[in-house]
This record gives C-alpha cells, structure tokens and sequence, in this order.
C-alpha cells in the first residue's frame, strides 16, 4: 500500500462489554487491526472468539445490552463512535456494506425479493424513483447470477434457494459500490457448486468497484483461495494476523497451527481428524494469563504463559505468544504436538 492511500477501516484497540447477571464482561479485548483498498482480510477462530461481534460493532449493530467500552473505529478517516444513528444509516448500506450469514433471517419473508431491495437502493440515492429502483434491482440481479431476473424480482424469499438469497444479499450490499464489505459466513450450509458460485459473484462485484472486504469464515480453504491476509481471534482478542501465504506455510502462534492441522487434506487421508484438546474459556472465565494455555501443547506447563502475551508487531504482520512457532518448519497436516516440537526455537526446546 502506498503512503498516500489510506486504510479504508482501522480498528484501534477495541474493547466490547456485555451485561450478565455477574456483571459486565469482556466479549472483544483490545482488539486492532486494518484494511486497505481492495484488500481482502479473513477473520478465522472457533465460534465464540469475538469475530462477529467486532464486525457488529464496526457496523453500529451491537445487540441491546453490548456496548462499545473503549477503542477507536475509523472508516474512511472517520470515527464510527461519533456519529449519531442517522449518519451511521447514511453509511450502512452505502459506503459500507454486510452480507450478512442466514439470508433467511435477513430478508422479510412477507416481502418481494425486488421490494426489499429497492428501497435500499433509494434510500442510498434520493434521487431514483420507484420505477428507477427496479430497474436498478433487475441490474443488480442479473449481475450476481439470478435468471430472468425481472420475474424472480417478484417472488418471495421462500421461493428462492439458499444460494440465490445469498446473490440477492450480495447484489443488495453492492448497490451503491461499497468502500468495505463485511460478508460473515456468506457460503454457509450452501453446497460446494453454490459456494463457488457466490465467492465468484463477490470478487467479480468487488473488482467493478474496488471495494475492500472483511471475510468471516471457519472454511480455511476458502480463506486460501480470496484472502490477501489472515487475522486470527481467540477468546475475544487477536493472536496473530500475516500474508495470507506465510500464515498457511509458517503460522507461528501455537492456536494458528491447530487450526491447521484439524484441515483434512490429501496428505491427511485416513488418519484421525485432529482437534485442539479442550475448550476456549467462556468471556467470564479467561483468567489474567494467556488464555490459550490449557489447551497449548507447549505453554501448558510454563511460567510465563501464566502471563498475557502482548500483541507486538512481527515482520509482515503480528503476533501474541511468548513461544512462537519457527516460519516454514511445519509438517504438512502434523497434529499439534508434532508442529511444536519440530517448530519450537532451539532455546525453547531446551528450556
């Protein structure tokens, strides 16, 4: 990225609380990070670890009783946290975009398809009228894939497969050209054929616009296919963000490489499935340490991991871990315990 193109979004230090019957807690924890003009960054972790409701909060759409306690959010040079509703409406929909993961709950089931949509095509652009608007939709529509677009305008949601709900949802984030588009889970429950079509549909969409994306997903192997870079969250906080290549090649925190590992491959097949022992610890419960310990191979026993690990920045990326892994000596689908012996720095192994 040159000097004088700016971050789309930057996330600084984000801190995200909930109520409980205990009290508040954590659910985000300091959590930074950027995204450039056309750049793709996937957010991976096990469901829990904070990735939606940081999408939520970047969108003004945190659920009641969750609130932003501290931190910055800047899109486009601007602090999300300082506009009120109406501003934070002009931009949702518009310069910022989320396809959202169940089209089902996101779309009105008592409304057309081609309704729902143009009204958020005219809510972006006063100066459409209604039969502008449909015009727009039947555009939209055909971009994304949908046949005989201006008939299927009229059908409702449950008229639709899953995968053609998806292309709506895509074709209504990118009416207006988005700067950034989140797209959280957009290939779930659909099939391989469907999934291909829909990330076929997001990259031709992005590319006519130059827009950047955030891609939430557990599918690692989509994450290899689109992702310029790879943020990894756990227990509400990101351990580790690198190029998209050295994280599948080198990951170096410990939790990195067991996501990896637990990735059936070819050079896997007929072995047992790996998983990560145990699990993350609930937002009340993570302690002052590093909350992967008790379930990391090689901080489980030492001293310092009773200490959080802070996040410093590495070359290419950064990185949260007092025992890192070493770049490029990982076996290809090892189960965790061999990566950290075969990766572990010398000093470390003789600690």
């Amino acid at each position: 990225m040159s000097a004088n193109q700016p971050y789309v979004l930057e996330v600084e230090n984000l801190v995200v609380e909930a109520d409980t019957a205990q009290g508040p807690v954590t659910l985000v924890d300091d959590v930074s990070f950027s995204v450039a003009p056309g750049e793709v960054l996937s957010l991976v972790g096990e469901s829990g670890s904070g990735k939606s409701i940081t999408m939520l909060a970047v969108m003004g759409l945190l659920p009641p009783g969750t609130w932003v306690a501290s931190g910055r959010i800047r899109f486009q040079g601007t602090d999300l946290l300082d506009l009120d509703e109406r501003a934070l409406n002009e931009l949702r929909g518009g310069r910022l975009a989320m396809v959202f993961q169940d089209p089902m709950t996101t779309l009105n089931p008592v409304r057309r398809v081609g309704s729902q949509l143009a009204e958020g095509v005219r809510l972006h652009d006063r100066s459409i009228g209604r039969a502008g608007s449909r015009r727009r939709v039947v555009q939209l529509l055909e971009s994304v894939g949908i046949p005989d677009p201006a008939a299927k305008a009229r059908d409702y949601p449950h008229q639709w497969s899953g995968g053609m709900r998806q292309r709506a949802l895509i074709a209504g984030a990118m009416a207006h050209d988005p700067a950034l588009l989140i797209a959280d889970e957009p290939t779930t429950a659909l099939d391989v054929t469907i999934q291909a079509q829909v990330m076929r549909v997001l990259a031709e969409s992005r590319a006519a616009s130059g827009s950047a994306m955030i891609l939430i997903t557990h599918d690692l192997g989509l994450v290899a296919q689109v992702a310029d870079r790879v943020a990894v969250m756990y227990s509400g906080r990101i351990v580790e963000t690198q190029d998209v290549y050295r994280v599948f090649e080198g990951p170096q925190h410990p939790y990195t490489a067991g996501l990896l590992a637990s990735v059936l491959s070819l050079e896997t097949a007929g072995a047992a499935a790996y998983a990560i022992p145990g699990q993350p610890p609930t937002p009340a419960g993570r302690g002052e340490g590093c909350p992967f310990q008790p379930r990391c191979e090689i901080g489980r026993d030492r001293e310092e991991c009773r200490t959080r690990p802070p996040l410093v920045d590495t070359a290419g990326g950064s990185l949260a871990c007092h025992f890192p892994l070493i770049d490029g000596a990982l076996p290809v689908g090892a189960p965790l315990p061999t990566i950290a012996r075969a990766a572990l720095a010398p000093e470390v192994k003789a600690s």
